[in-house]
């Protein structure tokens, strides 16, 4: 079956989000949020960014794309994880060791046109299916209180699991990205085209969407959860979302993925990057260049 690429789907979804597109700058993509020149990493990740996420096993960081997972090699180059090439989409580290995930199959390879969840209890180096292949398409995965969140956007759909095997449907929405709050499970977040909205029964109702508008969240303690908006402006929230502060500025142009590891510690991708911050968005570190291939 034709493989489904994430890119123009998800450009779609910030056009409808009213998000503008940066155009990526040389200048910024080798500049900390405070001006300060970083050196150009040898690691290249292939294809668009669609996660992040640090292994408590090995505080290894890890970069789900287009084309594979990667992790930094000793050499100091980005090495792909395992021989998979598959487009890796909702990526998220759950614990030690175990990574979630969904996406589509390499370009020219057979199987279902969609994963729907797939999971890894070896840093990625091999996925099993768990769930609903070729029927979601979650673009978006939380791991909070022992539950899996994901919005379904092939279904424009909130759907949750205890187990990864067996779901139940929530509300439907349109949605770039959502995030759980890490103190109440029935609070979840997510991106739309009128701003974030809010769930407080478990992602069974939103509210409408509230400005500021934001492409992606990360929410790792009750007082830190992170906004990204389509051109790297980051800010943070200490109450929830119901106000915001600038936090910074994410180099490199449009936004791909953000992960908040604690309350300071940031991996961003940005359109030609991966950016690390432990100061809480003060300043940036590129950690990998990213080439988009592609361009999906």
């Amino acid at each position: 079956m034709k493989n489904t690429p994430k890119r123009p789907l998800a450009a779609t979804v910030i056009l409808a989000l009213g998000l503008a597109v940066t155009a990526c700058s040389s200048d910024s993509d080798k500049t900390s949020a405070a001006g300060t020149a970083s050196p150009e990493p040898a690691a290249v990740v292939h294809g668009h960014v669609h996660g992040l996420g640090i292994n408590p096993a090995d505080s290894r960081l890890y970069v789900a794309s287009h084309e594979g997972v990667y992790t930094l090699g000793e050499d100091g180059t980005a090495q792909r994880v395992g021989n998979s090439k598959d487009d890796f989409m909702g990526f998220t580290v759950a614990k030690a060791n175990t990574f979630l995930a969904s996406g589509h199959p390499a370009h020219g390879t057979s199987g279902h046109s969609s994963h729907g969840l797939i999971q890894s209890t070896d840093s990625g180096k091999t996925w099993k299916t768990r769930s609903l292949a070729g029927e979601a398409d979650f673009h978006s995965l939380d791991y909070a209180h022992g539950t899996i969140y994901g919005y379904d956007s092939a279904n424009a759909l909130l759907r949750v699991s205890k187990d990864g095997a067996t779901w139940v449907d929530r509300a439907g929405l349109q949605a770039l990205d959502i995030a759980v709050s890490p103190e109440d499970s029935d609070t979840v977040l997510a991106t739309t085209a009128d701003g974030v909205a809010k769930s407080t029964d478990g992602g069974r109702t939103f509210a409408a969407g509230k400005r500021p508008m934001m492409a992606f969240l990360s929410w790792v303690t009750p007082e830190a959860l992170y906004g990204m908006d389509d051109s790297g402006g980051l800010s943070r929230s200490t109450d929830g979302g119901s106000t915001w502060s600038r936090a910074g500025s994410v180099p490199g142009g449009q936004a791909q993925a953000l992960t908040a590891v604690d309350a300071r510690h940031i991996l961003a991708a940005t359109q030609t990057g991966v950016y690390e911050s432990r100061d809480g968005g003060k300043t940036f570190t590129k950690r990998f260049a990213v080439e988009a291939g592609d361009g999906h």
